[in-house]
């Protein structure tokens, strides 16, 4: 099986090179990603975070899509719970009549931040989350200028001339995200990497079969997003992961928001966490794959075969630049 690779990239602060942005390296990567061959680009939306330099994935998705040539470029993803499905669909429909063929509109569930910086977007209405299958639907029928008779919104134009439609994804971590994208039509993106624990391939069997049970014309597309870094060695890999996977300890089982450190700083600290967390540490690594490009793209070709996904998103966080730069040149020179 021949794989397409997807960049996911969160703009992450490097430590190294120091006092240079991390939206420059963002497109930086973008353009040499667009030189090796990967299909996609994908743009994470963070707010209030001293982490991830994202929070509008729209406006950098025009500016990378403008200096690229072949690769499509996305969100992965509009965290929509905080938008107008209206707006949504302006912005990505105007980006699809600027590239054609080239903008991906994927949609995900989460705040992409802390609670202050949901109200601030909600303001003044409040922040929730409940709306988000119904946010979605419309959405998707804005887009396709399918709303059914009668409906409220039936007669809004989204963008005059020739329809210019962005493929639809939905970026989830659960069933409940497959299920909900299946029903409305959008293709599905599972993340793997968040959690230790991923969701099993039969996520993926919920998310075609709830496509064919709503009728959609068409086939069901589904794609994986696996955490994975490579470089000389399983061992220089494990070292070089080791500040993604000190953040995660320190934010999911602590509530605690740091730059990532040096891979020299994140393993002496580690060693002052308590058993539990020391546990979690092993569990995160455990679950990335790690190691030369070989190693490394015979474990992506396995676990895309686990879940049968011709597509496979890449997630790389290192301290330095060219650590992130240069897995990403050896995976695609293992399975480009």
């Amino acid at each position: 099986m021949t794989l397409k690779l997807t960049v996911v990239d969160q703009s992450p602060v490097q430590g190294l090179p120091a006092n240079v942005s991390p939206v420059a390296l963002t497109v930086e990567l973008a353009q040499a990603c667009d030189r090796l061959g990967y299909h996609r680009y994908w743009l994470a939306e963070h707010h209030n975070s001293i982490n991830f330099a994202g929070p509008c994935p729209e406006i950098l998705i025009s500016h990378i899509a403008s200096v690229t040539e072949r690769i499509r470029v996305g969100s992965g993803g509009v965290m929509l719970t905080h938008y107008s499905p209206y707006k949504v669909a302006e912005q990505f429909s105007m980006l699809e009549t600027l590239y054609p063929g080239r903008i991906d509109l994927g949609i995900g569930r989460a705040p992409g931040g802390d609670a202050l910086a949901s109200h601030a977007l909600a303001y003044p209405a409040q922040p929730g989350l409940e709306d988000y299958a119904e946010q979605s639907w419309l959405l998707q029928n804005l887009l396709h200028h399918s709303l059914p008779e009668g409906h409220a919104y039936k007669g809004l134009q989204v963008m005059p001339g020739q329809p210019a439609i962005p493929q639809t994804w939905m970026l989830g971590s659960s069933g409940g995200s497959a299920g909900l994208a299946g029903q409305v039509g959008m293709k599905m993106c599972l993340a793997l990497f968040i959690s230790p624990e991923p969701a099993p391939p039969s996520v993926i069997s919920e998310y075609k079969q709830a496509w064919r049970e709503a009728g959609h014309s068409g086939q069901p597309e589904a794609s994986i997003a696996v955490a994975a870094l490579c470089a000389d060695s399983r061992e220089e890999a494990e070292y070089l992961a080791a500040p993604a996977v000190y953040w995660k300890v320190k934010a999911f089982r602590q509530g605690i928001r740091e730059v990532v450190k040096h891979p020299d700083e994140a393993l002496r600290l580690k060693q002052s966490l308590s058993p539990a967390d020391q546990a979690f540490f092993d569990a995160v690594l455990n679950s990335m794959i790690l190691g030369t490009a070989e190693e490394c793209a015979d474990q992506i070709s396995r676990v895309a075969d686990q879940y049968r996904s011709d597509e496979v998103g890449v997630v790389t966080v290192t301290h330095d630049y060219s650590d992130r730069l240069s897995s990403y040149e050896r995976l695609a020179g293992a399975l480009l």
